[in-house]
């Protein structure tokens, strides 16, 4: 049960129901298809990242779905909302990466997607063992984790809205999803 493939997708949805907000929201990441699982934030070692349509080309209708979603939601008229998804992925096939989940609101697109990827580069960099000050900016310690060459990529998905001027629900996601071994493209020899 160790993927070795996941891919990152977003969506909104807006509805009188909160739940339904929830399902167009799966439904523009393209997964309200899926039995959907919430597990912790680990990117198993050798997992790789692959382009959003080809998951979604393997993901089966029913099919029991392991992702790390974040996901948020108002009813508040203009009220800025994210959900966002940081990544960090290690060098090397032995070691692990890590995924963040970030929920804010009243914080920019931008501003949640670094705050994601942050997270999930410094839980990286703190197992692995790479010394930096938590203080300096992320740009400093992003270019410091990768100059280490321990940490050879980190990204965000990040998925932000206002919220609806007739007060419907407005619900956002992020979500990491990750694809069954035995669903995972053939390698090529």
């Amino acid at each position: 049960m160790i993927p070795k493939n996941f891919f990152l997708t977003k969506g909104v949805g807006k509805h009188k129901e909160q739940l339904q907000s929830f399902e167009l929201a799966l439904r523009n990441a393209g997964i309200e298809h899926c039995n959907i699982v919430n597990v912790s934030s680990i990117i198993p070692p050798g997992c790789k990242l692959m382009p959003r349509e080809r998951g979604l080309e393997i993901v089966k209708p029913g099919e029991i779905t392991f992702v790390v979603l974040a996901r948020n939601s108002t009813n508040e008229p203009h009220r800025l909302i994210a959900a966002s998804i940081g990544v960090a992925i290690p060098s090397g096939k032995n070691n692990y990466g890590y995924l963040s989940e970030h929920h804010s609101s009243g914080q920019t697109y931008e501003a949640a997607g670094d705050y994601a990827e942050d997270l999930a580069a410094t839980m990286l960099a703190t197992t692995m063992g790479i010394q930096f000050d938590p203080e300096t900016a992320w740009d400093e310690r992003k270019q410091l984790f990768k100059t280490s060459g321990l940490i050879i990529k980190t990204t965000n998905i990040t998925q932000s809205a206002t919220g609806d001027k007739g007060g419907l629900w407005t619900t956002t996601i992020a979500a990491a999803v990750f694809v069954p071994a035995r669903n995972s493209p053939k390698r090529k020899k």
